[in-house]
């Protein structure tokens, strides 16, 4: 189940890299703190991959995405990106609880 878990924020943390230049892009102005933002919550994805052998990483990729989310203040498409994420990880969430019990 890490390796879902795993792959799920890997897509994520590139999604949020790439999402930048189209943000910029199609929807106007996105300050430099909703870059960095955006960059952060990137690289808190890829550290978080390695941490999902513990039990708090689970809650705490939860809340990933809820500042993914709340993001969303800087651009709208963040917090779409945000909400689709969140569903896919309450999704891996829902089949680790069933494969693990």
């Amino acid at each position: 189940m890490r390796g879902v878990g795993a792959g799920t924020l890997v897509i994520e943390g590139i999604v949020l890299l790439l999402a930048i230049q189209p943000i910029r892009i199609m929807g106007g102005a996105l300050p430099g703190l909703g870059i960095w933002a955006m960059v952060g919550l990137s690289v808190a994805c890829f550290l978080l991959c390695g941490l999902l052998k513990h039990r708090w990483a689970w809650h705490v990729g939860t809340a990933l995405q809820i500042l993914v989310i709340g993001c969303g203040v800087f651009q709208w498409g963040i917090a779409a990106i945000g909400v689709i994420f969140l569903g896919l990880w309450l999704y891996v969430l829902n089949v680790r609880k069933s494969v693990l019990g």
